[in-house]
């Protein structure tokens, strides 16, 4: 399955990089899924994609949680959340 990546504001900085598209290797089909894979990629993403770090997520641009299931084709993007003042 493929599917297209975004990072948004403290996260894209975290990573450098504000997109990209992967292949999913079999048994990865929920955003929580997804989210620890791609904490396996180093020490920065382990960081920047933390459990308890507050962090919003959607799914074709539709707020996600862990359990929003991935399509192929699908948009998932990560952000922190919008604070005002």
């Amino acid at each position: 399955m493929n599917i297209q990546l975004r990072f948004f504001a403290s996260i894209r900085e975290a990573l450098g990089a504000s997109q990209e598209t992967v292949t999913l290797p079999p048994g990865i089909t929920t955003v929580g899924a997804l989210r620890g894979l791609l904490r396996e990629r180093g020490e920065t993403w382990a960081a920047a994609l933390a459990p308890g770090r507050s962090l919003r997520m959607a799914c074709n641009q539709l707020m996600a949680d862990e359990a929003t299931p991935l399509t192929d084709g699908c948009e998932v993007a990560f952000f922190p959340p919008v604070t005002g003042g």
